[in-house]
Formats: structure tokens, C-alpha cells, sequence
């Protein structure tokens, strides 16, 4: 664990994993995901370090707006298989992170702070969740969005089925989850799970570009406005989260899941013997 630097002049730390790395730029914080080489997949470090960002984010007095965004070629390729594996082999690390995943839902719905996602690749998983959660989402016109926990062989406890039917239709929300599809940037935008497609290489400065337009405007009104809209969401997520998060437990009983894992790490593996 390491307190994260801060530039231009910031006056607060942020004690955070280094798979999670802020940056000030007046008001605006700028959330990375700073796992580029594994594709920003969720390993505990990572997932840890998004848990706890949002209440730092909220007691950072300085900070009106925040954008999240990942390092490298994805937004987040989702869960890292090495703790999947984990998870299933060992009841104490995966009621850690069933834990961990919870509050960070709801630490993410309960921040202060307006939070603009810059989706500048892939957003898969635990990734497309923190896409779903965000308040202003801009995607890379190659970007996509997937939430495969079914597929998988999991509940999805923590991802897109707990927030889609607000965003879109119920139809909708329980075809992708079923599925996993990708959604296009395109597509997502059609559908109400983003508001703006921007070419690649532009995402990232057209969500800073907005987060700066927002905190201009009058903190009170702005910081209400968003608790106000956001309480809909809590009580949505309030209603499923606790049986979402028992049912992917036990999900990790499952034969399927193992198969997957295995057939996974399997292929991990050869892919790096050659």
C-alpha cells in the first residue's frame, strides 16, 4: 500500500494500491486503473484499491468532479483468473472479495463527487460494472462493453443485471447478461449504457473536457443533484445486492467454474511455454 502522489499543487494524498493511480488537475481528479500490462484485470490489489478510492474521493475537499479511465490498451479486461482461482480453491479469500465487491458498489453510488468514465477500450466484467456505476460514461469508438459472469459459470453479484434496467430496458439488461455479447460503443450509446462515442485517442480528453465544465458550476447544486438521481440507484441495488452476493458464493462451488478456470489457466499457461 502506498499513498499516491498528487500533481499541481493538490493538498490531499491518496493511500491506495499502485494498481490504482489519481491525478489532480484543479478540481478534477483523474482515476487510472494502472494495470496495462495485465489489461487492467481485476486482481486484489486492483480490486481493493477501487473499493477504497470512492470515500477518498468523497473527503477530498478540493475535488468536484472525478474521471476514471484505464492505462494502456483496455479499460479493464475484467477478472484476473489467478484470484477466480483463488476464490474458489479458498473460502477466506473469496468471502474477502465478495466483500470487497460490495462496498465498492455502493462506495461507488454514495461518492460525492460526479464520476465521468473514459472508456478507452474493453470494459469487461468487474470493468463494464464500474461503467454502469459512473454518472457520465464517453467511449472509444473500439471500445466495447461485456459482462460475462454467466458465461463464466458466476452470478453476476457485482455487475451489469444490479444497475442495466435503470440505464435500459429489462429485455435488453437480461440479454446481454445471459449472453455476455459485446457491446459496441455504438450500441451502447443506442441503448442508454453510454452518452457519448468519441474516436480513439480522444475519450480520455473529451471526459476531462466535460468533468471541467462540470466543476465550474455551483458545487451544492451539482454534489445534491447527483445524490437525488443516484438515490434511485441505491434502492435498486439495496433491493438484489445481498442475494446477488450469496448466489455468486455459492457459484464458486459450481463444477462449471472450475472447468472454466482450469480450461483458462490452462491456456495461460501454454501460451507463455512456447
Amino acid at each position: 500500500m502506498s499513498a499516491t502522489p498528487m500533481r499541481k499543487g493538490a493538498s490531499m494524498e491518496y493511500d491506495l494500491p499502485d494498481a490504482v493511480r489519481v491525478e489532480a488537475d484543479g478540481p478534477v481528479r483523474t482515476v487510472h486503473l494502472a494495470r496495462p500490462e495485465q489489461l487492467n484485470a481485476v486482481n486484489d490489489e486492483l480490486h481493493l484499491g477501487l473499493m477504497r478510492v470512492f470515500p477518498q474521493l468523497t473527503a477530498d475537499r478540493d475535488a468536484r468532479v472525478a474521471v476514471i479511465t484505464g492505462e494502456g490498451q483496455a479499460f479493464s479486461a475484467g477478472g484476473d483468473f489467478d484470484l477466480l482461482d483463488r476464490m474458489a480453491r479458498d473460502r477466506a479469500v473469496r468471502d474477502r472479495e465478495i466483500t470487497v465487491g460490495r462496498e465498492l458498489v455502493l462506495n461507488m453510488i454514495r461518492c460525492r463527487l460526479p464520476v465521468v468514465a473514459a472508456v478507452n477500450g474493453p470494459a469487461v466484467g468487474l470493468g463494464c460494472s464500474v461503467i454502469a456505476l459512473s454518472d457520465v460514461v464517453y467511449m472509444a469508438e473500439s471500445a466495447y462493453l461485456s459482462d460475462p459472469h454467466v458465461v463464466v459459470g458466476l452470478v453476476a453479484a457485482d455487475g451489469g443485471p444490479l444497475t442495466w434496467p435503470l440505464h435500459t430496458s429489462l429485455l435488453l439488461a437480461k440479454e446481454y447478461a445471459f449472453t455476455g455479447d459485446r457491446i459496441t460503443a455504438r450500441r451502447a450509446a443506442e441503448i442508454g449504457l453510454a452518452n457519448h462515442v468519441c474516436p480513439d485517442g480522444e475519450v480520455l480528453s473529451a471526459a476531462l473536457a466535460a468533468a471541467h465544465r462540470i466543476a465550474i458550476l455551483p458545487r451544492q447544486a451539482v454534489e445534491a443533484t447527483k445524490r437525488v438521481l443516484n438515490l434511485h440507484l441505491e434502492r435498486a441495488v439495496l433491493a438484489t445486492i445481498d442475494f446477488a452476493m450469496a448466489s455468486e458464493t455459492q457459484s464458486f462451488d459450481t463444477p462449471e467454474l472450475r472447468a472454466n478456470i482450469d480450461r483458462f489457466l490452462s491456456r495461460a499457461s501454454s501460451a507463455q511455454g512456447r
